[in-house]
């Protein structure tokens, strides 16, 4: 039988991309259900597309659209709201829940499929970040397996592959340095959001490009690196690594560093997680190494601060991965918007992290509350 797969943000770009795979292999996997956020149209579109059971949008001011755009296919569910995409992720016939949904909102869905015994696809980065600890205990308990589609942790992921217990001693995650690497922080004063936004290597939207471009993307990769291969955080060391084709590697107790490369492509990490033990056919370019130079530096922790911060969270522990999270998504909004500048962005955060209380051994129900604080602080101090 066809596997059930579950696309949560089945409009960005991962989501795109992870239709492409089912596509590709149609005779393994059906799409169950797709959820956007705004993007109705494209929802629509990809319904008819793919005739799922079900098409949640998470904006409920878009319903009656979509129900309209919609009306002609009967066999497709059509649902609203936040309530809705955690309810549809625990139906019976899912196999998989692809989260590819962007930010603090992909964590109450996570949660709900868990609880449910999904298999988990992880492409959201800000669920473990944010609650790791929670994530981990709650998929242990379900027996809810959780395999990374983020293209770093996937490389780590097939780095273990056949090692069993075997110890890590450094991960070393790659980070193509986004397109600001070169600039000094007097040039870092002065970009724009059209130069953040052009990314070098890898086509994302505009959350996590701009994340790319102040390298916190590359912060929220540690923790989520620290909780899906239990590796302490000290443990993981980054590497600026322009060309991206080396995704990450791995260095075990007797010295051999293992490293999955290739060419640029998300659908083989998103494939992977959908496939895995077994690897499918993937068209598309393969990696000729004669054309590519492989390059790597330190990341400059001063100059990009948010790097340090993310650390420093994780060190911290308790909710302060949640502060560090809700502070960046209100400032990358910010930044976007044209509220504050490209180093305002780590100031903010800091301060916030320094204002919002602590706790050490913090609920879901005080990852709810530390982020909307968080929220608040942070907006309060970009308006000031």
């Amino acid at each position: 039988m066809k596997k059930q797969i579950a696309i949560l943000g089945s409009t960005g770009s991962i989501g795109t991309q992870a239709l492409e795979v089912i596509e590709e292999h149609s005779d393994l996997y059906e799409v169950y259900c797709l959820t956007a956020n705004n993007r109705v149209r494209e929802l629509a579109e990809q319904a008819r597309r793919f005739n799922p059971a079900a098409v949640v949008i998470a904006n409920e001011a878009h319903y009656e659209e979509l129900k309209s755009l919609l009306a002609d296919c009967p066999d497709i569910n059509v649902y609203a709201g936040r309530q809705a995409i955690d309810d549809i992720v625990t139906a019976g016939p899912i196999d998989m829940v692809l989260t590819a949904m962007v930010g603090f909102a992909g964590l109450s869905p996570t949660i709900s499929a868990i609880k449910a015994h999904k298999k988990i696809c992880l492409a959201n980065k800000e669920t473990l970040v944010v609650a790791g600890e929670l994530i981990c205990r709650l998929a242990a308990e379900n027996h809810s397996p959780i395999l990374p589609v983020d293209s770093e942790h996937s490389a780590i992921f097939q780095s273990i592959v056949g090692e069993g217990d075997n110890e890590i001693e450094k991960i070393l995650l790659t980070a193509s340095g986004g397109p600001f690497r070169t600039l000094s922080k007097e040039q870092l004063a002065k970009v724009t959001k059209a130069d953040a936004l052009h990314h070098p290597t890898w086509e994302m939207g505009a959350k996590i490009t701009i994340d790319s471009a102040s390298m916190m993307n590359k912060g929220f990769e540690v923790i989520e690196a620290k909780w899906l291969f239990g590796v302490d955080v000290d443990k993981i060391q980054v590497l600026v690594h322009p060309q991206s084709i080396v995704h990450s590697a791995v260095q075990l107790v007797d010295g051999a560093v293992k490293a999955q490369l290739g060419v640029p492509d998300m659908r083989l990490p998103i494939q992977y997680a959908f496939s895995y033990p077994d690897r499918l056919h993937l068209n598309g370019d393969r990696l000729n190494l004669f054309e590519h130079p492989l390059e790597f530096f330190e990341p400059d922790m001063e100059k990009f601060r948010c790097l340090a911060l993310a650390y420093e969270a994780m060190r911290k522990g308790g909710n302060m991965p949640c502060i560090l999270n809700a502070a960046n998504e209100i400032v990358n909004r910010g930044f976007l918007d044209d509220k504050c500048g490209f180093l305002d962005m780590p100031r903010i955060i800091e301060e916030t992290m320094a204002r919002v209380a602590f706790d050490a051994n913090p609920s879901y129900d005080t990852y709810i509350a530390t982020d909307a604080e968080a929220r608040r602080v942070a907006t309060e101090l970009m308006g000031a």
